[in-house]
């Protein structure tokens, strides 16, 4: 049986408008010009004013950020709400857009580039092949990866060929195709099934008496695993060479490419897109000042013709179209008074994120020097500012900033802490800078160990497990010491 009952419950919502601001927040310079183009084609009550542009291109916290909240839309309202004079709190930063950047289109720039699909049926269809086998030979084309590599079994191309394609071959004459056609072709590696056929295939095209290519050729054919796990001894007593005779082989099978279809363009159209810092921080005197960039923050307003407009149809409250009409301009005028209300406060938030940032790490910007970082979370910077951790961590994605010391993305400051014997919190970015330099010193013919690399930084004061260090050297991408060793 249903049964009714009232029921009193406290939640949180957060509104739409709130949602949004936290939108503004996280984009960076690039998709913030995006957003302000999209709004202003989409609310004709929102436009750019007209001004002189300023000398500096940047805002500093100093300039007036003052906000003021948005008027709710309601039926009944009154019109002086909206005839008002427009004040620098309803700004944003300034334009500085030069005559040449009118004409400039601020989109992705597009590069068109040739594939290695295409390049390779180019290649295909002006040989001498039969038709059956061209056919065969093209479908196989179809199956390699962007690095050239047939990665699929032969039998599954034997199938694929009778289900979708109705020729009934066999193995033996896909794989007399691939390597008497397919792997003959441009770039050298190309069709391989594996790395080891794709560097054979590249050192058997070099046509040479070379006694070092000769040798490098023997060792990437049936001493493949010796050379991949660095067993150089176990290569050298096989062929009974010198040293110096590896080196040589050795310099050969590097100088091939393990990626033959790296240098073609994965798609037809590739998208290069330029880093704008959102941040500059610059160094005078001793003193770190950061500022936003600002160039691409347009100064708002609310349009005067749709003011106008509304004070028109307001003086007529007898006709039901021209209500409505001014309905639609108060929440037009509405939309436009949070939405530059909005961009101040995306604005004032980043400057006093960047100045607690600055002021938490004010010895790095000064000195540049990555092991002056201060063990820094995203609580330390809410802490300082006020905002919410969320908020924080909004802010610094994706954003950028253009220091003496070049560009640097944001998160890179942030880093966990560990104590050292002195009972000192270091950041662990501090470790790793440690760690990398032991590393780039040690006997490459001999590398350290993960458990010797344990006792030289506890040695240095930093006492750390051999899993930790483990895993500090898979972040750097630095490999284990087998495969470390040179000759």
């Amino acid at each position: 049986m249903l049964k009714q009952h009232l029921q009193l419950k406290l939640g949180q919502k957060l509104a739409p408008q709130q949602i949004q601001l936290m939108k503004l927040i996280q984009l960076h310079t690039l998709e913030f010009e995006e957003e302000l183009e999209r709004e202003l084609e989409e609310n004709p009550a929102l436009e750019v004013a007209k001004e002189e542009p300023k000398e500096d291109e940047y805002s500093s916290l100093d300039d007036s950020y003052e906000t003021e909240g948005t008027e709710s839309i309601e039926t009944d309202f009154d019109v002086n709400d909206y005839i008002y004079d427009d004040e620098p709190n309803y700004k944003t930063a300034s334009s500085n857009y030069s005559a040449d950047d009118e004409d400039f289109d601020n989109e992705s720039l597009l590069t068109e580039g040739q594939s290695l699909y295409d390049y390779l049926m180019e290649q295909i269809n002006l040989i001498n092949i039969p038709q059956d086998d061209l056919k065969i030979a093209e479908y196989i084309i179809g199956n390699l990866d962007t690095d050239g590599y047939l990665r699929r079994e032969v039998k599954s191309i034997v199938d694929d060929l009778a289900f979708s394609q109705g020729i009934y071959t066999s193995v033996d004459k896909v794989e007399d195709i691939l390597e008497n056609y397919v792997q003959k072709l441009d770039p050298s590696g190309v069709g391989a099934r594996g790395l080891q056929e794709c560097l054979l295939l590249q050192i058997e095209k070099k046509v040479s008496a070379n006694k070092a290519v000769s040798l490098a050729a023997n060792i990437l054919r049936f001493q493949f695993d010796a050379l991949t796990n660095k067993h150089y001894n176990k290569i050298i007593q096989k062929y009974d060479i010198e040293e110096e005779d590896l080196k040589d082989a050795l310099e050969e099978i590097s100088k091939l490419s393990p990626k033959v279809g790296g240098n073609f363009d994965t798609q037809t159209i590739t998208i290069n897109q330029e880093i704008i810092p959102d941040f500059v921080i610059s160094v005078k005197d001793g003193v770190v000042i950061p500022m936003l960039n600002s160039k691409n923050a347009p100064t708002l307003r609310v349009s005067e013709e749709y003011k106008d407009i509304l004070t028109t149809y307001s003086h007529d409250k007898n006709s039901s179209e021209h209500k409505q009409a001014a309905l639609f301009i108060k929440q037009k005028l509405d939309a436009a008074k949070w939405y530059i209300d909005a961009i101040n406060q995306r604005q004032n938030t980043l400057l006093q994120t960047i100045n607690a940032i600055v002021k938490f790490q004010h010895n790095y910007f000064i000195t540049g020097d990555e092991k002056s970082l201060k063990p820094m979370i995203l609580k330390d910077i809410a802490d300082i500012t006020g905002f919410d951790i969320s908020t924080i961590s909004r802010v610094v994605k994706s954003k950028y900033a253009d220091t003496p010391n070049g560009i640097l993305y944001l998160k890179d400051l942030f880093s966990d802490s560990l104590t050292n014997d002195d009972g000192e919190e270091v950041s662990t970015k501090e470790i790793k800078m440690h760690l990398q330099e032991v590393i780039s010193k040690e006997n490459k013919r001999k590398p350290l160990t993960d458990d010797a690399l344990v006792v030289i930084l506890k040695e240095q004061g930093y006492n750390i497990a051999r899993r930790t260090i483990a895993k500090y050297r898979e972040q750097l991408n630095i490999p284990v010491a087998r495969l470390r060793k040179e000759l």
